[in-house]
């Protein structure tokens, strides 16, 4: 999977490379979906949602430039597989999931697979987590209209924050970083997610 679907492509960090090599991205599926876990597409994970494909979580993860010293907020926990990724490469994550049988379900696992570095939330993603920050980092993984304005305050100055920006059908993989306060956008690559729902994003 590593070899054909992120080095084939173009993802190079070592650090991201390796740990998705470590991890067993079969055991965040559900079993009868386990022959396909390692596929070039995303999965059902129930309640509407999906795990990503192993290019997108590389990519994200790259985009994201993490050093192994960050507090990392990710909006989406979803199978919990992108939280573990990013608990392999990070100080601190935070994870938030809106619907609670994913969250306990993600929670489950991540405590299994032994991350002690990974806290899960069930709520809104679009608010962020206020009492957890300042964020060096953000990740959300469900495609949003807009930043949502609470995330970008919950950035740290200097921080980076990766999103999918678009409407309902498409959207743009974008980089958002905090320079002097302002807010710097850069796109990267089209991309295809459920939606965020919430406050800030898309109203259930």
């Amino acid at each position: 999977m590593v070899d054909e679907q992120l080095v084939r492509r173009g993802i190079t960090d070592p650090r991201v490379l390796a740990a998705m090599r470590k991890l067993l991205r079969h055991l965040f599926v559900d079993e009868a979906l386990r022959d396909r876990a390692y596929g070039d597409h995303p999965l059902p994970i129930g309640g509407g949602q999906t795990i990503s494909q192993p290019f997108i979580v590389g990519l994200m993860t790259e985009l994201l430039q993490l050093t192994g010293a960050e507090k990392v907020l990710e909006i989406g926990t979803g199978s919990g597989y992108q939280a573990a990724v990013l608990a392999e490469l990070a100080r601190r994550v935070c994870t938030i999931e809106r619907l609670p049988d994913l969250a306990s379900r993600a929670r489950a696992l991540l405590e299994r697979f032994g991350y002690m570095n990974v806290w899960v939330r069930v709520g809104d993603g679009a608010l962020g987590w206020p009492d957890e920050a300042p964020f060096d980092r953000i990740v959300v993984t469900a495609g949003a209209p807009a930043v949502p304005p609470p995330l970008f305050e919950q950035l740290a100055e200097g921080g980076r924050l990766v999103l999918p920006i678009g409407d309902v059908a498409a959207q743009t993989l974008t980089i958002v970083e905090k320079v002097g306060g302002d807010m710097r956008q850069t796109p990267h690559s089209g991309c295809v997610f459920v939606k965020l729902i919430g406050k800030y994003a898309w109203e259930n």
